[in-house]
């Protein structure tokens, strides 16, 4: 397979990951809006989900984004594959737009098509290459100790503040714990080429599984903690950021900064930021009502769906959940 083919390869699967994550949000919310608030930050939030078959099929499409970003990981680049995951927002709106039958407008067209362009710009102008390099378990320790710090810092700062800024913080902290699951995923793919037996005999797969579960966790609380255009924002954000430090810091990826490119990068940047911000204010998003609502939902969807109904609401306000 030729490296332009395996590039498109990646680009492709990134995408597909980006929709899965979408279903994933959508379907998660819904089946954990209503846990009672003790059960932030403590596994039974896990058994109360676990109790809902809205939140087992967003169980069942995560598996699906993993093995989509698993599979682009294998072809690309961390610095390239984690920013075209930001693509997740405008699948989100869209999704709710088509299957909530809602008006898409000028608002989402404007966010989707600035977090798109800015996107392409990036990668245009950033051209990522290298990420040969092989990482030593000193550096794999360095990164480590700084994942555990920054998320360690941001769930303490959930502590206080508004549900926003509470949601605003998991988001962050998943997002941190995510670009780490990335990069695990990368190594992991190294050591798939040198045959399944290493894989289960080496570190990465097990710190992989744990990493992802932690950023389980944490998405989790962050969908209960408060509104979803806060802690959607901050993860679609802060991933693609992480990553692409972690890329460059461990596996020697390179983004073009010569010739002005990387005041074009900070600019394509900054466009797709704000893009993802303007579509996480999205009415679609904004409004939302409960869990009760999901289960008519996906009744209705197993019908053949018709007619048009109110987007679920994830304000943060859910309703106590059914007894």
């Amino acid at each position: 397979m030729t490296h332009k083919v395996e590039k498109v390869m990646a680009y492709v699967l990134a995408v597909g990951a980006a929709l899965a994550n979408a279903l994933t949000t959508i379907l998660q919310r819904m089946g954990v809006e209503s846990a009672p608030p003790e059960m932030t930050l403590r596994l039974s939030l896990i058994t109360y989900a676990m109790h809902r078959k809205v939140w087992l099929a967003g169980f069942a499409a995560m598996i699906a984004a993993f093995l989509f970003q698993f599979t682009a990981l294998h072809f690309g680049r961390l610095t390239t594959v984690q920013p075209i995951l930001t693509l997740e927002l405008p699948f989100l709106v869209a999704i709710l737009g088509i299957w909530f039958r809602q008006h898409l407008g000028w608002h989402e067209w404007v966010g989707a098509l600035l977090a798109a362009g800015g996107l392409a710009a990036f990668l245009i102008v950033a051209s990522p290459g290298g990420g040969s390099q092989t990482p030593s378990l000193y550096d794999w320790g360095l990164v480590s100790i700084a994942v555990i710090g920054g998320t360690t810092i941001t769930v303490m700062l959930t502590r206080i503040g508004s549900p926003a800024w509470k949601a605003a913080m998991f988001g962050a902290a998943s997002a941190i714990a995510f670009a780490f699951t990335a990069a695990l995923i990368k190594q992991t793919n190294t050591e798939i080429s040198h045959g399944w037996t290493r894989v289960f005999l080496s570190w990465p797969p097990y710190a992989l599984a744990a990493s992802g579960l932690a950023g389980l966790f944490l998405t989790q609380n962050a969908f209960r903690s408060g509104p979803v255009t806060a802690s959607q924002s901050t993860l679609v954000i802060v991933d693609p950021l992480a990553s692409i430090i972690i890329g460059i810091g461990l596996f020697g990826d390179r983004v073009q900064t010569s010739g002005g490119r990387g005041v074009g990068e900070v600019l394509a940047l900054t466009v797709l930021f704000f893009g993802v911000y303007s579509l996480t204010r999205s009415p679609l998003i904004i409004g939302v009502k409960t869990e009760d609502d999901s289960r008519h939902l996906l009744s209705d969807q197993h019908r053949g769906f018709r007619g048009r109904r109110d987007p679920p609401d994830w304000t943060g306000d859910a309703a106590p959940a059914p007894g």
